[in-house]
C-alpha cells in the first residue's frame, strides 16, 4: 500500500505504527495507517491479514527504591 519515499515499515514489523495514516477517523476512534493496520484509540490494532492485537498502552514506569 505505501507508495511513497522511504517507505513505511511493513504491518507485521515491530514499529509498524510508525507508519503514514491515510484515513483518520477520531470521531470512530481509529486511524487507517498506509501499511493496512487499523489503529485504535485505545491502542489495539487490526492487522491486514485479521489479526487483532490487543489494547497495549504504556503502564507507568515507578522508580525503585534503592
Amino acid at each position: 500500500m505505501c507508495l511513497h519515499t522511504p517507505a513505511c515499515p511493513t504491518a507485521d514489523s515491530p514499529d509498524a505504527e510508525a507508519a503514514r495514516v491515510v484515513a483518520d477517523h477520531p470521531e470512530q476512534g481509529w486511524s487507517l495507517l498506509c501499511n493496512g493496520v487499523l489503529l485504535f484509540d485505545d491502542t489495539g490494532e487490526l492487522l491486514p491479514d485479521g489479526r487483532a492485537i490487543a489494547p497495549h498502552r504504556p503502564t507507568p514506569r515507578v522508580p525503585a527504591l534503592v
